[in-house]
């Protein structure tokens, strides 16, 4: 069997890792891939956003299931675009992936549907919302409408914050056309988790919840980024809450899908805060989360590939997805100066001295570099991005899976490297509340 998976961050790479574990021992091909995934597939030069390009390849090379990992291929439509040429390809259609592409749908579609949500309201005008902002006394949240790789929400704590957002979006165009209308929404306080599910368009089969930690600096500290590490389970979303999550905002956005002729066949990603009020969403994805991917897949224990397939097939009721008892943590170290500007070609050393059984290095921005033959550098793998690799262990408890991961961390060195030091003291913290509480 043949697969071609698409991207080339922490996520694809842990993807890559679990379908290479595959009874089915298929022959991977990634597009564009990275240092890290060349080890597992055959990477090919194709941009993620290359639609035509890709369905070349699959065509040409018989693919017999398609895997996108990004958003921005399933806003494009590669969906559609793969099934007009008979392609099996695992994503919601380009529709359906427009619970991501626009905050402005996703959030009327919440209140369309009746799924728990802050108060928002929507501008296209840059004076009227202005004029809005001028009237509002409470923290708030702007968002640009369209995709700006994870950085589009800029949460304020006072009026003149969120005006210098606002001139941000609208005004310096900082997000280019993703920030034609924008959203102004109350700004919610609590604990926010990842609630991931698969779906096959009717029923869903949830993952272990994650808390992701977007801020750079450690105590939630500086700009948002991509996301800087997480951990799997979250001891906040206790089984009720998940249970409540589920028939709150994950089967009601499937069932608002399905109505509007839009069967969600894919990774559906509901952004929750857990409120005084009870859980609420803050957004959807159309896909895997990253890096929350590289921490949940080490717990799954069922074939990832069958899951898949059940999925795009309508099956998934058929399927048992068993997840592992445990804890995951992943910790992602970056490239110095990001969210801002950093440098590339940095060589990294240490990836050779980690060899214990319960943690892998999924890799992100990296590349293996070609020199001259007479350096010694001829190969080595060094920094191509901003995140540059996410550090992942597992283990019985959360706690012993954050000092089994720390501990890997250290071996790892390139110039300039930085990571947070405190993921996962959010689940401690959990944990010690629920022994007092119990």
């Amino acid at each position: 069997m043949k697969l071609l998976l698409i991207g080339s961050g922490g996520r694809e790479h842990a993807l890559a890792w679990k379908l290479a574990q595959s009874p089915s021992n298929p022959q991977l091909f990634a597009a564009p891939g990275n240092a890290g995934i060349a080890e597992l597939a055959t990477c090919v030069p194709i941009r993620a956003e290359d639609l035509r390009g890709l369905r070349r390849f699959a065509l040409e090379e018989f693919i017999d299931l398609t895997v996108v990992g990004p958003e921005v291929p399933l806003a494009l439509g590669i969906v559609d675009f793969f099934h007009s040429s008979g392609l099996r390809i695992f994503g919601p259609t380009k529709a359906a992936a427009c619970i991501e592409s626009s905050k402005v749908f996703a959030k009327q579609f919440m209140r369309e549907m009746g799924i728990p949500t802050g108060v928002f309201e929507v501008f296209e005008d840059y004076r009227g919302a202005l004029t809005y902002l001028r009237e509002q006394h409470g923290p708030l949240v702007v968002k640009a409408d369209g995709l700006a790789a994870g950085k589009g929400s800029i949460v304020c704590d006072t009026p003149q914050e969120a005006q210098r957002a606002l001139e941000q979006i609208m005004v310096e165009r900082a997000f280019g056309t993703a920030g034609d209308r924008v959203l102004i929404e109350e700004r919610l306080f609590g604990q926010e988790a990842s609630c991931l599910a698969f779906s096959d368009g009717e029923h869903l089969a949830l993952f272990p919840a994650t808390q992701d930690h977007k801020p750079v600096y450690d105590g939630d500290q500086g700009p948002n980024t991509g996301g800087m590490g997480c951990y799997a389970p979250a001891p906040l979303v206790t089984p009720e809450l998940q249970q409540e999550i589920r028939d709150t905002i994950l089967e009601p956005a499937i069932q608002g899908l399905a109505q509007r002729g839009w069967p969600y066949r894919g990774v559906l990603y509901a952004g929750v805060i857990v409120t005084a009020e009870g859980p609420k969403a803050l957004e959807f994805n159309c896909r895997f989360g990253d890096p929350e991917t590289q921490a949940q897949l080490p717990l799954l224990e069922s074939d990832l590939l069958s899951i898949l397939w059940a999925c795009i097939e309508g099956r998934l009721v058929e399927k048992e997805v068993r997840w592992r008892t445990g804890a995951a943590v992943c910790v992602v170290l970056t490239s110095g100066g990001y969210p801002g500007g950093y440098e590339k070609g940095k060589p990294i050393t240490g990836l050779d001295r980690i060899s214990d059984p319960q943690t892998t290095v999924f890799h992100a921005g990296t590349a293996r570099r070609a020199c001259p033959e007479a350096s010694r550098r001829d190969g080595e793998i060094v920094t191509d991005g901003g995140r540059v690799l996410g550090v992942t262990s597992w283990d019985t408890t959360i706690g012993q899976a954050i000092q089994r991961v720390y501990q890997q961390v250290e071996r790892v060195r390139f110039e300039k490297v930085h990571y947070r030091k405190d993921i996962g003291v959010k689940a401690l913290h959990s944990v010690q509340n629920e022994t007092v509480s119990g």
